[in-house]
């Protein structure tokens, strides 16, 4: 079945970075877009950054432009984001999933929060 193993979350500074990382299984990793996506407390789910199948293409939320990188290996099936400048508005629990390009942001979350996915971002001095 579809499996994604996260890591690298936890607690950092105001100005600091982080380098999240999602070990993907279970599916045609290399077919697929793959995105990373946080909710914070009281609310919606949003996206963060997604990286097209081939790599070839990025997009960012606007609040993590500029901030965060996102990039890929298809031979190891993996996906990381780098967040630097970390700010306190970048606290959430971080999800890593494959976007079809037709489930909305809430049902991607809503899928990883199914499988029992989520690391905790904490951005607090």
């Amino acid at each position: 079945q579809v499996r994604m193993v996260e890591s690298g979350g936890g607690l950092a500074q105001p100005g600091g970075s982080l380098k999240l990382s999602c070990a993907a299984s279970g599916f045609s990793f290399s077919t697929y877009a793959m995105g990373w996506y946080r909710q914070a407390s009281g609310k919606d789910c949003e996206e963060v950054a997604l990286i097209w199948s081939d790599g070839s293409r990025t997009r960012y939320a606007e609040s993590v432009k500029g901030r965060a990188a996102i990039s890929r290996d298809n031979a190891k099936s993996t996906v990381s984001l780098d967040m630097n400048n970390l700010k306190p508005e970048d606290t959430a629990v971080y999800y890593c999933n494959a976007n079809d390009g037709i489930t909305a942001v809430q049902g991607i979350c809503a899928y990883a929060q199914a499988r029992g996915q989520g690391m905790t971002v904490t951005v607090s001095s």
